[in-house]
């Protein structure tokens, strides 16, 4: 398809497989690794964009293609046939307070990036259904700037679900004890998604403490910048690419953090865009 190819143009596809799992891979660019874990409906131009930002700014991007058409458009039909593929997989807990599945396959992609790409470590966007995946990945050591952008699941159907971040008491004990030896978080959420609780930062808040960094958007009726009440994609399909603007700026503290953990005593480098 030729959009398909256009959009991920400049990047190489691979297969990998990890504990009876296997999903297509693109990578591109060079530097220390970044697994960009895509969004419904898929790999769609604006989750592209992000990973391009990065691999201007001197990352490996490493673009697992979890569900959906990779390059294909964020339209609607694609939204829902890539729901409906996630509510039947097993490889993800959508209701349940534990890691999915599939996140024992991505700390594999990460150790397995760390080797490849070297430096201190891997960085680690979530999005929306796969933002909690970044914070399990953190119980892979390579594991250093997890981002969990407007972290979906587990899916908020009561108040208990609304709080949980999707890790069990083990895992999030993991987590605890990392973030303890200097692990640093980072979350971004529009402040008027019900699909991403404030009681979900709220809990992450309380377990991490100032390991945990937060960035919540006013998207309330009547703000200032005019963000739709219904915003939800804080680096992609919601980015608004203006100087001075929040989601802006969110995307350049995203990078910012990234540099951090990966590249410390660095210093700040260039805008956002990667100019």
């Amino acid at each position: 398809m030729p959009e398909q190819r256009e959009t991920l143009e400049g990047f190489t596809a691979s297969t990998f497989s990890h504990g009876g799992i296997s999903h297509q891979v693109f990578r591109a660019g060079a530097g220390p690794a970044v697994i960009v874990i895509h969004e419904i409906p898929g790999i769609h131009p604006g989750v592209v964009d992000l990973a391009r930002r990065l691999i201007g700014r001197g990352y490996t991007v490493y673009l697992p293609s979890m569900f959906g058409t990779p390059g294909g458009a964020a339209g609607g039909p694609a939204i829902a046939k890539s729901i409906a593929k996630v509510c039947v997989s097993r490889e993800f807990a959508i209701l349940a307070n534990r890691s999915s599945p599939a996140t024992s396959w991505l700390r594999a992609l990460a150790a397995q990036a760390h080797q490849e790409c070297g430096g201190p470590g891997v960085g680690a966007i979530g999005m929306c259904m796969t933002g909690s995946f970044a914070l399990a990945m953190a119980l892979e050591p390579a594991v250093l700037a997890p981002v969990m952008s407007q972290p979906g699941l587990p899916a908020g159907l009561t108040a208990r679900r609304r709080a949980a971040v999707g890790l069990d008491d083990v895992e999030l004990a993991q987590v605890k004890a990392r973030t303890s030896q200097g692990l640093r978080l980072l979350g971004l959420r529009f402040s008027n998604d019900r699909a991403c609780p404030a009681a979900r930062f709220e809990t992450m808040r309380r377990e991490f403490g100032e390991s945990f960094e937060s960035i919540e958007i006013d998207s309330s009726p009547g703000n200032p910048f005019g963000i739709s009440q219904s915003a939800h994609c804080v680096l992609t399909v919601d980015l608004v690419d203006t100087p001075g603007h929040p989601t802006e700026a969110a995307l350049a503290r995203t990078i910012e953090f990234i540099g951090e953990q990966l590249r410390p005593g660095t210093g700040p480098r260039a805008g956002a865009d990667g100019q």
